[in-house]
């Protein structure tokens, strides 16, 4: 949870004239999905607050299209996309274990799934080393380190000396 009690998220989103968004929390749980014809940007950022605080957001494209940059630049968070094209069945085999059936829905909890797999090693060692320091903010650690802060200092509340 942020320090306005609204969680963090990982937000896949699949951009087009019908946009779909996937929300998962820091523990890789779907915690919202949707879709709406000619939503765009605004629908978009608009629903995320929301919901929460993203951290990450996600593409299912190697290369994020506008909406999905103009979501990222109103967050401030990290951009997610994968090193390759998903293939359809890969696709539908996420979905189908979820109950997704809708195509955009489907597609940005493919885009939030990679982008939470791509850091789940990173988030269970903040989770581990936070917990056994006794810390409780173990969600903001987790934020902090997607945002480039390594886990002591995110566990110290100090600012990444890193670009």
């Amino acid at each position: 949870m942020d320090r306005n009690g609204a969680m963090y998220l990982i937000a896949g989103i699949d951009p087009g004239k019908t946009c779909g968004m996937a929300c998962l929390d820091l523990n890789g749980v779907l915690v919202y999905r949707d879709h709406m014809t000619f939503g765009g940007p605004d629908w978009l950022v608009a629903r995320l607050n929301k919901i929460g605080t993203p951290v990450i957001i996600a593409s299912d494209k190697p290369k994020a299209g506008e909406i999905v940059r103009k979501v990222n630049t109103a967050f401030n968070a990290r951009l997610f996309c994968p090193d390759r094209e998903f293939r359809i069945d890969e696709k539908r085999t996420a979905g189908k274990a979820r109950g997704i059936k809708n195509p955009h829905e489907r597609d940005a909890y493919m885009a939030a799934i990679a982008a939470y797999n791509a850091y789940a090693n990173k988030f269970k060692q903040a989770e581990h080393i936070a917990g056994v320091s006794g810390m409780s903010n173990i969600e903001e650690i987790k934020a902090k380190v997607v945002g480039r802060y390594s886990i002591k200092e995110a566990m110290e509340n100090r600012r990444a000396n890193r670009r």
